[in-house]
């Protein structure tokens, strides 16, 4: 991990551990767009320490009244797509419209390996240098569901903080897309040409949740495939179910190398974008969200506050054993069990 990046989180740490760390002025500096502030508060809300969540509802309940102002952007694809490339040119783009851009990662990577937790800071040389970006990964965690609400308590500080554009990255692998998708106002699948996965490839969930899908690489000796390929997943999105928005699909070829597409790719999105508001999908999506994540932060809660009793754990073991040797039904384990958590 680079030394800026390792001086920047320590700094951010000890800033948390100052016991006059007072909210309303972190609230006040992250409004008028301060980034430290802003990446203060953010580490405020990826710390366990209960103190500290308190204090970072605080901070959210400030911030709310003026959050809800950007657009939401989120953009997948497997591992050597391009995925870090194709947002550092499509920010760089977005930067030069005049739009502030916050570039956000959702990655349930390993607490102890970190993934690529930090990696995009050092792959994007360009976007982290620009002032009018902001390049935050998420911090690693045991549970998508928990990192996931983390990147959404996130992107309110960013909107709060002047953001007009968020783009939220996923790994690409496992049920991240499914997560972002609950986050974001288009969901953008990225695919390359040549290898191997133009159909075979193809996830029926992560097809029917994108709004677009971009074949990026799309530049030199590549060009002719990725256009053959935009053909074949052209031809696939007319298999799938008609969106409740209304919107169908489009695939788009794209270079980000040489930025060739880039602009059709935002025109894309803004086009749907006001097709959703003229449509009132936008309101109605976003309000479906909303409802999501108050259930989905329910049951975090409460299987956190099943499994923080020592005794507990120490039964749900006992019954694990009991399961596996046959002794007790799994559905009679687990009423037993239950029964205890609610007499406790």
């Amino acid at each position: 991990m680079p030394a800026a990046i390792n001086r920047e989180a320590a700094v951010q740490v000890q800033n948390l551990r100052k016991k006059s760390l007072d909210i309303h002025t972190l609230c006040q500096q992250l409004l008028s767009g301060d980034i430290s502030a802003l990446s203060q508060g953010i580490t405020l809300i990826e710390s366990t320490q209960v103190k500290h969540q308190e204090m970072a509802a605080d901070l959210i309940s400030r911030c709310l009244p003026y959050s809800n102002t950007s657009i939401r952007i989120g953009i997948t694809g497997v591992p050597g797509v391009g995925k870090s490339t194709f947002i550092e040119a499509f920010g760089t783009y977005l930067t030069g419209l005049g739009k502030k851009v916050a570039v956000l990662a959702v990655d349930p990577s390993s607490s102890l390996s970190h993934g690529s937790i930090l990696g995009d800071k050092t792959r994007m040389e360009e976007l982290v240098k620009n002032p009018m970006a902001y390049i935050r990964p998420s911090a690693a965690g045991s549970t998508l569901g928990g990192v996931a609400r983390k990147t959404r308590e996130t992107i309110l500080l960013c909107e709060a903080s002047g953001f007009d554009t968020i783009l939220i990255e996923t790994v690409g692998v496992g049920q991240s897309e499914t997560a972002v998708h609950s986050l974001v106002d288009f969901f953008l699948l990225l695919k390359i040409a040549g290898a191997g996965d133009e159909l075979q490839g193809i996830k029926r969930g992560i097809m029917e949740m994108a709004d677009a899908i971009v074949i990026n690489k799309a530049d030199g000796d590549n060009l002719k495939k990725a256009q053959l390929a935009r053909a074949e997943f052209a031809r696939a999105l007319h298999l799938f179910p008609a969106k409740v928005s209304g919107w169908e699909p489009k695939v788009l070829c794209c270079s980000s190398l040489t930025k060739e597409g880039i602009p059709e790719v935002y025109e894309l999105i803004t086009s749907h974008l006001l097709e959703a508001k003229h449509t009132g999908y936008f309101e109605a999506n976003r309000a479906e969200q909303n409802q999501y994540w108050m259930m989905e932060t329910i049951q975090e809660q409460l299987n956190l506050h099943f499994f923080d009793n020592p005794a507990r754990k120490s039964l749900v073991e006992e019954y694990k054993k009991a399961v596996r040797l046959n002794e007790i039904s799994p559905f009679e384990a687990a009423q037993k069990v239950l029964a205890h958590y609610f007499t406790a």
